[in-house]
């Protein structure tokens, strides 16, 4: 064989290992593919231009924004109407590949590929080659015990390339669908449309913007102001609620009803979806849920809302961020405000002008994991097995999740305080643990800056339209990148583990 060909082949089975041991631990598989994409994506809007010539954004803050994006944060630090038309676009890009039903989805795939590399399924978790086949009940693949193995195989890696299909079309319908409707809806409403108009943005990026935002639960929206300007627009405010709500609590209940659709339509992969229905414990998947615990993740998401909407309709209702609107568009404000406290993270009111009651249920919820569920539904054998993998470990368990927000919260304390000095009323610790909870739960939600509330008055100083964070050292934006790339991969361990 050419010396070239064997170098060739080495090469390949070195990256193949490579790929492997990466599949075994999803951790840190995903905050490598975080940060290229965030340098690639800081890259992009660093080359192109803003739309205006008299101020560029530093450097560090578009890092900081294509971090954001990738990350589906939302926090800002840089004003969005800044941003040109092909920034725009990167972003949309890096809220499209960032987003958890795309990275879900790229997992599928990447697990089959490891698998039928190295002819064998890992233990761990499926998204990244993570089944062993001992794993599998004969039973249920196969009678004879000499083909169980080779046809429950066979089963799982195309149920697993079936299910990243679906999800694809998912990911697809929807976003295409919701694009459309935006693109409609600001071209027959001469309101939204002039708003645009004003502003000067294009409504095609605009509709493929907002709504893979929305469908991402990110939260970037192309103006300002976010939604506020939107306030009015009701019908944008459905398609918006509607689209937060697909892209997480109701995504494993659609996922798992149109895996049972398919079942019933088309007669090829009737096999397949009858596995993945009847086997959503054995194969792992993190949003195929059973029918029970779909149920309940979006019954927990219900009571959220519920709860939110009542504390709004009895505290806010008269509220300077409401009063311009009719009943029925502050009933769809308050419901679009409750919708994105735990979801998408948009907003058609002033944030620091609510009750602290309410921006205390904010935080608390916004605190709260993906797909949290009451009641919450355990899997015995998963923990018991969990539990077996964590024994011997207990030292390598370093900090919870709660715990390391308020060290993160302790960090900016050091990093601002002497912003904390010469400005208290605005760099409050509430304020530092509300920016915090937000990066970590990659809501978006920011207290802003006031100019009025600074102790000195200053001739320079102007309210910007971005984040609170915008206004912090370089040192305190660096622990925040860290806390939205750790809060985008909190669900692979309530407890972090560093090997």
């Amino acid at each position: 064989m050419p010396k070239f060909l064997v170098s060739l082949s080495y090469s390949s089975s070195k990256l193949t290992r490579l790929c492997h041991v990466l599949s075994v631990n999803p951790f840190w598989t995903r905050i490598l593919y975080f940060i290229f994409l965030s340098l690639l994506g800081f890259w992009g809007l660093n080359v192109l231009e803003p739309r205006t010539d008299s101020f560029k954004p530093r450097k560090f803050d578009l890092f900081f924004t294509s971090v954001s994006a990738t990350t589906v944060s939302s926090m800002s630090t840089v004003e969005m109407e800044i941003l040109s038309n092909p920034q725009l676009i990167i972003m949309t890009i890096l809220m499209f590949i960032g987003g958890e039903v795309f990275t879900s989805m790229a997992g599928l795939f990447f697990s089959n590929f490891i698998s039928e590399k190295n002819n064998v399924i890992d233990d761990g978790e499926i998204e990244l080659g993570n089944r062993k086949p001992e794993n599998l009940n004969p039973e249920q693949l196969a009678q004879n015990q000499g083909e169980a193995f080779n046809n429950g195989e066979h089963l799982l890696y195309h149920s697993i390339m079936f299910l990243g299909f679906v999800i694809l079309g998912y990911l697809l319908i929807v976003n295409i669908l919701g694009s459309a409707m935006v693109f409609l809806y600001v071209s027959f409403v001469s309101s939204a449309r002039s708003t645009l108009k004003s502003k000067g943005l294009n409504l095609f990026t605009f509709s493929i913007f907002t709504t893979i935002s929305s469908f991402t639960n990110c939260g970037f929206i192309p103006t300002n102001e976010n939604m506020v300007v939107f306030n009015k627009n009701s019908g944008l405010l459905l398609v918006i609620i509607a689209l937060a709500l697909l892209g997480n609590p109701l995504f494993p209940m659609c996922l798992r009803f149109s895996i049972w659709v398919m079942g019933k339509c088309v007669n090829k992969v009737g096999d397949y979806c009858d596995y993945l229905l009847k086997n959503t414990r054995e194969i792992g998947f993190h949003h195929l849920f059973t029918t029970r615990r779909s149920c309940c993740v979006v019954g927990t998401a219900l009571v959220f809302v519920v709860v939110q909407a009542l504390l709004f309709f009895a505290m806010e209702w008269n509220s300077a961020s409401l009063k311009e609107l009719n009943p029925f568009e502050r009933t769809i404000g308050v419901l679009f405000q409750s919708v994105n406290t735990s979801q998408a993270g948009e907003t058609i009111v002033n944030l620091p002008a609510m009750s602290t009651v309410i921006l205390v249920v904010i935080t608390i919820i916004m605190y709260f994991p993906p797909y949290t569920s009451i009641p919450f539904v355990k899997d015995e054998k998963k923990e018991q097995q969990n539990q077996e993998k964590r024994k011997g470990k207990t030292a390598k368990e370093l900090l919870t999740q709660l715990a390391s927000i308020c060290i993160f919260v302790f960090l900016i304390c050091i990093t601002e305080r002497k912003n904390m000095k010469e400005d208290p009323f605005n760099f409050t610790p509430f304020n530092f643990l509300f920016e915090v909870v937000s990066a970590y739960g990659n809501v978006g939600y920011s207290m802003g800056y006031s100019c009025k509330l600074r102790l000195k008055d200053e001739a320079n100083c102007v309210d910007k339209s971005y984040g609170f964070v915008g206004r912090w050292s370089d040192a305190g934006k660096t622990v925040l990148i860290v806390v939205m790339m750790l809060g985008r991969l909190k669900r692979y361990n309530m407890v972090w583990k560093f090997s």
